[in-house]
């Protein structure tokens, strides 16, 4: 076969190596790019032999004042040294001070006066509502000798200098005691918060960033200690979690991490409740009722009672709190472990809550740890709230709220068993492939976005999924491209309208495309697969994962990670023109001398001018002789007339497609026949490589073609499938465009 081809090569050699060439890079490789590989991380995209991470372990006592909405804590952090160097000093982070007077956010934010603009979205301080936001920090002392410690507060950035120098291989310990007044997050529209709950004199508690928390120190940048701005999350080190918290005694508290003391906190009955959801697979069991809830709202107790969580090997603590809580749970098997499933919310989340968010949770631990590996901790909760949804080890809040009468629209269901999936499912990223959130959100948003679309797809046939799809995406692409910033950006950096597509929806559909279309689903599974299990409970970084992917399938990425990830090109391909031919019976000896060509042959068919259809016929060309010298070794193996029988009777379409969007991209090319059969056929996105603008290629084929048409199910996110189409379809009207716009 490779014979065959390579004689029909020398009669049907691409045009491009005879056109002007403009080279742009796009199949340069990314070496000059990418971070110079080391022992600490390999070429092969893989942890190297001297990796090394921090850890950082916490004893924490949280007190939460319903009556002031004051937090107050005291924490024991425990920093081990792991780095090949010294350090003097640590520097931790404290969030809540990105809503404290005088933040950073206020004074970097830009904004304008508008007539008739909202009061909702009047650009305004923090302390609009006269909120008090931000920690108070009461003291830092070392934990053996109580004797404080120098420290300095930049905005959301604390340095503390340690007494000596912590060399490799030791570990300190030192307190910190805080407090700061929890936010009503229905104004601040924060992460975390309050939601008040006037019909019944109640508030519903989602606590995040609420202690001050180790950075993370390591081998890629040393300290990552960049100010939090809100949109940038974040990046943190991993250890263990003890932690005690005091709450209302009718309250319902759920946490990262598994309950030590239920029977301090929980009655008998709640209790066997529990055991029972341990062992219960088929549908969830419910350890307080909808009816036992709403007697909890009329109980407003005034006495506390401390709830004890411990979680193992996690980078983040969060947790929830209400009397309000309904509560059930059930177990999930994967692999050999079996973790519990727990839902919290509140009445005015039924029906919706108590028949899809526990499934959701089972959905998701089990679609994405046969993706990437088994879900290793022993919970997963998702708590009810109001607004947006959010992300911590083992416990999430999400959104999707029926209406007050109970129904909710398809939309509302939707929305729901995505968000849930979504927060979940950032266990997995950056939870556990603990990337860095706060410069390159991409690496958990994109990659669980892209986990979300294939859970639906897998588990939720009634669900839209175009969202993350190439197609889905399209719209977004055809825009403003300066108004637009490449996925590999910072994420503070990204304007806030552009951060949605940028960060989750182009990720995800660029993983899309590379699985369905570019690498094949078994092949890309393996390898975002070994990406996982590589990193689980590491650091990695971008390049960690370009190579990762390219190291465990045998393809080469480079344009792709080039043009999807560090430009905002887009997929425009123009199949310019179709022209058809078939070969003349009678060969031509090239050895004749003063041949001339008649009308028909190849020679005059650049006269007859653009193809517009297939109306005119086929045009005949002549196949001359090959020379003996030409044949070389395989002189005698084959010869003309083998070829020219092979193509007698054949139809040759020579196809001309233009690259007018500049991002490399495969061609689906669908042929409708006159029988009205239809073929696709698949070109690799390398067919671009000697020449990124413009390619021809002839098809062989043995019926005559009616129609050919470029990405006809938007597969790879054409932007404009205008002209995709030959024949030319005729021009849209002034009023057609409007309507498409």
């Amino acid at each position: 076969m490779r014979t065959y081809l390579a004689i029909i090569a020398l009669f049907f050699i691409s045009s491009s190596l005879f056109s002007q060439q403009k080279w742009q890079g796009k199949f340069e490789q990314l070496d000059k790019i990418l971070p110079t590989p080391n022992s600490y991380r390999s070429a092969s995209g893989a942890p190297g032999v001297d990796y090394w991470q921090q850890r950082a372990d916490y004893d924490i006592d949280v007190d939460l004042n319903e009556d002031t909405q004051v937090i107050t804590g005291r924490e024991t952090i425990t920093y081990y040294n792991n780095a090949p160097e010294v350090m003097r000093y640590v520097w931790l982070q404290l969030d809540q001070n990105n809503l404290s007077n005088g933040n950073m956010t206020d004074k970097t934010e830009t904004n304008r006066v508008r007539d008739s603009i909202p009061t909702k979205y009047f650009p305004l301080a923090s302390d609009t509502y006269g909120y008090d936001g931000g920690f108070k920090i009461k003291s830092v002392k070392d934990a053996a000798t109580g004797k404080d410690l120098p420290y300095l507060i930049n905005f959301t950035m604390m340095r503390v200098d340690l007494p000596a120098t912590l060399k490799t291989g030791e570990k300190y310990s030192f307190r910190v005691e805080w407090s700061y007044v929890e936010k009503d997050r229905m104004k601040f529209g924060e992460r975390g918060g309050y939601e008040f709950f006037p019909e019944d004199g109640n508030a519903l508690y989602t606590i995040a960033q609420w202690f001050p928390r180790m950075c993370v120190f390591d081998d890629y940048e040393g300290w990552q200690n960049k100010q939090f701005l809100g949109q940038g999350e974040f990046a943190l080190v991993f250890g263990n979690y003890r932690v005690r918290i005091t709450v209302p005694s009718d309250h319902i508290v759920g946490a990262s991490g598994m309950l030590q003391n239920p029977k301090d906190v929980l009655t008998k009955q709640q209790i066997e409740r529990f055991e029972k959801a341990k062992k219960t697979f088929d549908a969830p069991v419910f350890i307080v009722t909808e009816d036992e809830a709403r007697k909890a709202e009329k109980s407003q107790s005034k006495k506390k009672s401390t709830w004890d969580f411990y979680a193992e090997n996690v980078r983040d603590f969060a947790f929830a709190t209400s009397r309000k809580f309904i509560w059930d749970a059930m177990a999930v098997k994967v692999g050999d472990k079996t973790p519990l499933a727990q839902s919290l919310y509140s009445k005015e989340g039924n029906p919706l809550w108590a028949k899809e968010s526990t499934k959701a949770i089972k959905n998701t631990l089990e679609v994405y740890s046969e993706r990437t590996f088994d879900y290793p901790y022993p919970t997963a909760y998702s708590v009810h709230s109001a607004n947006q949804g959010m992300e911590y080890p083992m416990i999430c809040f999400n959104g999707g709220r029926p209406k007050a009468d109970g129904t909710y629209s398809q939309r509302t269901y939707e929305g729901m068993v995505g968000v849930i999936i979504h927060e979940v499912g950032h266990n997995f990223f950056p939870m556990i492939v603990n990337s860095d959130e706060r410069q390159w959100s991409w690496m958990d948003e994109g990659l669980n976005s892209f986990l979300e679309r294939e859970t639906k797809r897998e588990r939720y046939p009634d669900v839209n999924i175009n969202w993350g799809s190439p197609k889905g995406l399209a719209g977004y692409m055809r825009g403003d491209k300066n108004m637009m910033r490449p996925i590999m950006w910072q994420s503070d950096d990204i304007p806030g309208g552009d951060f949605g597509p940028n960060a989750y929806g182009k990720p995800a559909a660029a993983l899309t495309l590379l699985r369905e279309t570019v690498m094949e689903p078994e092949l890309f599974d393996k390898a975002f697969k070994e990406y996982a299990q590589r990193w689980a409970f590491k650091h990695p970084k971008p390049a960690d994962f370009f190579r990762t992917m390219e190291d465990a399938s045998a393809v080469d990425l480079d344009w792709f990670w080039r043009g999807w990830f560090y430009t905002v090109d887009n997929v425009d391909v123009e199949l310019d023109e179709v022209k058809w031919f078939k070969v003349k019976a009678q060969p031509i000896d090239v050895e004749t001398k003063n041949v001339k060509t008649k009308s028909g042959d190849l020679a005059a068919n650049g006269s007859k001018g653009k193809a517009t259809d297939f109306n005119n016929g086929a045009q005949e060309f002549t196949m001359i002789n090959t020379p003996d010298h030409a044949y070389g070794e395989f002189k005698n193996r084959l010869n003309d007339a083998d070829v020219r029988q092979k193509l007698e009777g054949k139809n040759l379409y020579e196809v001309t497609l233009k690259n007018k969007g500049g991002l490399i991209t495969p061609v689906i090319i669908e042929w409708t026949f006159a029988d009205g059969s239809k073929e696709i056929e698949k070109l690799p996105a390398e067919i671009w490589r000697l020449n990124e603008l413009e390619v021809k290629k002839v098809f062989v084929k043995e019926k005559e073609v009616t129609r050919v048409v470029i990405d006809p199910t938007g597969e790879t996110g054409e932007v404009n499938t205008s002209d995709n189409v030959f024949p030319k379809k005729s021009g849209d009207s002034k009023f057609d465009k409007l309507k498409k716009n």
